[in-house]
């Protein structure tokens, strides 16, 4: 019995095609705006067509980047995982399907209403309230199919679920919570309406929803994807089963409390920062324990990283996942967070774990499941382009925005002998312009990565099918 009569993974291949495209689609866009930033007057073309001005691109590129990419290589990678560990089919295919539909059809629907201005202006969750709904049935779909293909499985074959099952069911059941909690609101319109918190409150159910959208939906969605794929295609067992799960639970019941270390320096209680912050610092110990039950999954077998570019993107996710996991607490420390609140250092922390961790993890992913979904090998020139590119383009882009960011903490905080501001804001965004054009060209070449690597998986499964209607042509 071959690998596709044995599980149901027509939707697996379609959300991995679907998040390359939507890779490429919000790293462009996020690009361009990138380019805004460094060039301004590109911004003047939305003067008289509005749909390219900043403030209505940015939220289609976080959107299309998290929930387009990042959303469609969770449940490509979630469906894969849920067959193959539990040794099952998919409790039912047709509901994969249907989430398959109504998660594109979501996305799209980012895509026309946020260049129009449709937005609840929230970060992260910004769609109208139909379009909410809709993510809310997607995800139910998602959720209960997934679970009920753990509960269907020969409990005689399989008697415990693999960790990476735990990561992803932790990931579904709180950003179900978060989702509904962070969207209430009441409809005026069809394309408007209003958040049933409002002031200081709202800031903290935004930023509660939107760390937690970092910490469950960007964090243990993708360590379920860590920990089966480093293993897997490492061929070697996970480092420490008994730390995967220390690290799942400590990660459970500790994210969610990390939301107000976002408001330091606010109308938020000072209480409710500090322990915010508190929580978070302490977060750096499962964090880290997870990134090196990762890396140490590779005991005996590091002569594998000379030639396996897959096994690269996998190590070096962990890397930055690391330095993400301790460079996140640090700043929410009340010290280090008045120098580098609504600095561009924040951006830099942002992609790091953004592409650095999230991007490169998927890539990983998604490639050794295209490996072994149609059994051949990827073309190596092409992986050796899209991880150097990526790696290039994402150190470019951070370390840009590290130096913007802490430039722009220590002008603003500058005072001279009188008592008055050294530098007017004017100057401080005078001096950002090279980094910003860094940053652009960090940028180009992840769009560039990400191209390759659409390239890369088309033509490998167009050349995996000619070759099976090749075989059944010589069979007859």
């Amino acid at each position: 019995m071959s690998i596709h009569e044995k599980y149901d993974l027509g939707v697996v291949k379609w959300f991995t095609i679907m998040s390359v495209v939507y890779l490429i689609a919000g790293t462009t866009i996020g690009t361009y705006l990138a380019s805004e930033l460094a060039w301004p007057y590109l911004n003047d073309l939305g003067t008289d067509w509005p749909y390219f001005q900043f403030g209505r691109l940015r939220p289609l590129h976080t959107n299309a980047v998290i929930f387009g990419f990042g959303g469609s290589a969770l449940m490509a990678t979630a469906y894969y995982i849920v067959q193959r560990t539990n040794q099952t089919k998919l409790w039912s295919n047709k509901m994969a399907w249907a989430q398959f539909w109504t998660w594109n059809i979501i996305i799209i629907s980012a895509v026309i209403t946020f260049p129009l201005g449709f937005t609840q202006s929230k970060e992260y969750a910004e769609l109208e309230w139909p379009i909410d709904i809709l993510i809310t049935l997607s995800w139910a779909m998602y959720l209960y199919n997934f679970v009920m293909t753990i509960h269907i499985r020969d409990r005689k074959k399989v008697p415990h679920v693999y960790v990476a099952n735990w990561f992803f069911l932790g990931m579904m059941v709180m950003v179900t919570y978060l989702h509904v909690v962070n969207n209430l609101s009441i409809p005026v319109d069809w394309f408007k309406s209003y958040s049933i918190f409002s002031g200081v409150q709202d800031a903290m159910i935004q930023w509660w929803w939107g760390h937690n959208a970092v910490g469950f939906f960007l964090t243990a969605g993708f360590l379920g994807m860590m920990y089966y794929f480093v293993p897997k295609q490492a061929e070697r067992p996970v480092y420490s089963y008994r730390l995967s799960v220390i690290h799942f639970w400590a990660l459970m019941f500790g994210y969610v409390w990390l939301g107000a270390h976002h408001l330091q320096y606010t109308a938020l209680p000072d209480w409710a920062g500090s322990l915010g912050a508190t929580i978070s610092l302490a977060m750096i110990i499962p964090s880290w324990g997870g990134a090196i039950n990762g890396i140490m999954t590779l005991s005996g077998a590091w002569e594998r990283l000379r030639e396996d570019y897959i096994l690269r993107f996998l190590i070096m996710s962990l890397a930055f996942y690391a330095m993400s996991t301790f460079e996140g607490p640090v700043m929410s420390s009340k010290t280090v967070n008045a120098l580098s609140h609504y600095t561009d250092w924040t951006i830099g922390h942002v992609h790091s774990g953004a592409l650095g961790w999230v991007l490169m993890v998927s890539a990983g992913s998604l490639y050794h499941i295209v490996q072994k979904l149609y059994n051949v090998q990827l073309n190596q020139s092409l992986l050796g382009l899209h991880f150097w590119s990526h790696t290039i383009g994402t150190v470019l882009y951070i370390v840009a925005m590290w130096v913007s960011g802490i430039m722009q903490g220590l002008m603003w905080r500058a005072y001279d002998e009188y008592g008055t501001l050294a530098y007017t804001f004017a100057e401080s965004v005078s001096a950002m312009h090279p980094y910003y054009a860094m940053r652009a060209a960090g940028g180009a070449l992840v769009v560039l990565g990400a191209i390759v690597m659409l390239v890369n998986i088309v033509t490998t499964i167009r050349k995996a099918d000619a070759t099976v209607k090749e075989s059944k042509t010589a069979t007859a």
